[in-house]
């Protein structure tokens, strides 16, 4: 939003704490997850019916109920989902701010046709991440789906085509 500041807000200094913040998290995050699954008591086949393994078949397979675990990891999800939404949306309300701002139509219209384009692949994004994590009894078509989805559209929708 303030390009000719850039160079002062994204300091060497913070460009390393939002590196090494991003690395913390992603490594942080799924070690959370597989700690959860770990503490699941497994018999049986362990077969996973799925091209993806993802929490939810995990879940499946465990002998015992898995209700406290989805519980957590649904809390945990949610709460990193909501943070990381929020941040994208107050950051593309301060875009839209400064779009407004143009003064030539045909400028603000190749902006917000990027942006659009953006923000139908985040919707997406979080619309099959939604569907996939935060239903406990996810299906195999609703991960399967979600996966084409998402690998196979979103790309489609790339504006620097």
């Amino acid at each position: 939003c303030l390009p000719l500041n850039y160079s002062v807000i994204m300091s060497g200094r913070f460009c390393i704490l939002l590196l090494a913040f991003s690395w913390m998290a992603s490594f942080l995050y799924p070690l959370f997850y597989a700690l959860q699954v770990a503490r699941l008591p497994f018999c049986g086949d362990n077969k996973i019916d799925n091209f993806v393994c993802e929490i939810p078949n995990l879940q499946k397979l465990a002998c015992a109920d898995p209700l406290t675990n989805q519980i957590v990891i649904f809390a945990l999800g949610g709460s990193v989902a909501l943070a990381t939404f929020l941040v994208i949306i107050t950051s593309y309300v301060h875009i839209i701010r400064v779009i407004l701002k143009i003064p030539s139509t045909e400028g603000r219209r190749k902006v917000f046709s990027t942006c659009s384009a953006h923000l139908v692949v985040l919707a997406m994004f979080y619309g099959t991440g939604d569907a996939t994590h935060f239903k406990p009894s996810a299906s195999h078509w609703d991960m399967r789906t979600s996966s084409l989805f998402y690998t196979v559209f979103a790309p489609m929708l790339n504006p620097n085509k």
